[in-house]
């Protein structure tokens, strides 16, 4: 199983890839709303206010133009944010973040290219394992939720902006191969320590029981 993170940035990865080269990528590009500068929940003096500015903007239509080349399907969060890019879609996919009345956003939308029903996810920030290392991380449960509805058997996975890993791990409990890059040194470090400690722990997930997954 390939499980593999590189520090790059995707579009210099990207050139490289073959068209349609992976099966589905899913994918959390910046949403250009200053995501750097905030804790995401967490609390004051955390690793990643650092003045990293890597949500200054959203990414252009190039980025979106390869990602298409090279994968058959798509998973795009925050994709309300790049809809001058995306056509248009029935399959939203929600993450209910059950902020109810607080200052937080109460959920997150992910375009996709699958012709279903739009579906939601529903499970609190707060709720993830592990802590947060990263100001937009999203819980591995949300990746295995995605991955047990829209990835088959054998399916080779993309991901463009790993940032905290989440996906790494849920592909690797799973059993899935998956691409990561990570263009920041200090989240590429910090992804692959929590990917390493993750896999030292747990055992993986029979492919044949992916289907059987509900959550």
């Amino acid at each position: 199983m390939i499980n593999e993170l590189m520090q790059c940035d995707c579009m210099d990865y990207m050139k490289t890839c073959k068209d349609k080269q992976f099966d589905l990528a899913i994918v959390d590009p910046p949403y250009g709303i200053g995501e750097d500068n905030m804790t995401g929940g967490a609390g004051k003096n955390k690793q990643w206010e650092k003045g990293k500015q890597w949500d200054l903007c959203v990414p252009n239509e190039t980025y979106f133009s390869e990602l298409f080349r090279v994968s058959c399907n798509q998973i795009i969060w925050g994709g309300n944010y790049f809809l001058k890019y995306l056509k248009s879609t029935k399959c939203y996919l929600i993450w209910d973040k059950q902020n109810d009345n607080r200052d937080f956003a109460e959920s997150e939308f992910a375009w996709s290219s699958f012709d279903e029903v739009s579906r939601t996810f529903r499970m609190r920030p707060m709720n993830m394992a592990g802590g947060k290392i990263h100001p937009t991380q999203k819980p591995i449960a949300l990746y295995k939720w995605l991955l047990s509805r829209y990835a088959k058997p054998g399916d080779k996975l993309l991901d463009t902006h790993s940032g905290s890993g989440s996906f790494r791990i849920a592909a690797y409990d799973m059993g899935f191969d998956l691409v990561s890059c990570e263009i920041d040194a200090d989240y590429c470090r910090d992804n692959e320590a929590r990917y390493q400690a993750h896999i030292a722990q747990q055992e993986l997930i029979p492919v044949q029981e992916i289907q059987q997954l509900t959550f």
